[in-house]
């Protein structure tokens, strides 16, 4: 008796653990085992890894090589991992510049605007795109911003200088 009165309270015990179990087991689905999401444990060997800044300075080897074509692709790869990287998005609108991409690199500045607008570099760029494009009293207008902003760039004064030899000889 005294065997079947243990057999029973051990059945009782099990069913007992098994229906808070299960009543647990509702109230955690979802979760992994350290309470996170379950969907931390989802394969993601698919997903690429990339260093802070393994992109960018792809892309700038690759722009400093001419090889504008790659240079685009690793940038546009950049802005979609690093969305608020100014300089990510400052190497896809000149690599969409070199490529004559100009619709994008029209974008890729109106999201720059908003990021690092009234600067020396900004002007430069876009003014450079401009030129690119023909344009040349828009890229004048802003490699002046660009100078007004900062008199002692390098950069800017190259850039005017360029813009002076484009009106002064006829394309061939």
């Amino acid at each position: 008796m005294l065997q079947i009165k243990a057999g029973t309270t051990c059945i009782a015990f099990l069913l007992a653990t098994g229906t808070i179990l299960a009543g647990c087991q509702s109230a955690t689905d979802g979760l992994a085992a350290y309470g996170d999401s379950a969907k931390t444990l989802e394969d993601d060997s698919a997903v690429a890894f990339y260093k802070n800044d393994e992109l960018i300075t792809t892309g700038k080897l690759q722009f400093q090589e001419k090889n504008y074509g790659k240079s685009y692709a690793i940038y546009k790869r950049a802005v979609d991992v690093f969305p608020e990287d100014p300089a990510a998005w400052l190497g896809f609108a000149a690599s969409a510049d070199m490529v004559a991409r100009f619709d994008t690199s029209d974008r890729a500045y109106q999201q720059l605007s908003r990021m690092i607008g009234n600067t020396p570099v900004y002007y430069n760029n876009i003014g450079y795109s401009h030129l690119l494009r023909g344009d040349l009293r828009t890229a004048r207008r802003y490699f002046l911003k660009a100078y007004e902003l900062d008199p002692g760039n390098e950069v800017t004064a190259r850039n005017l200088e360029l813009m002076k030899n484009s009106v002064n000889y006829a394309q061939r």
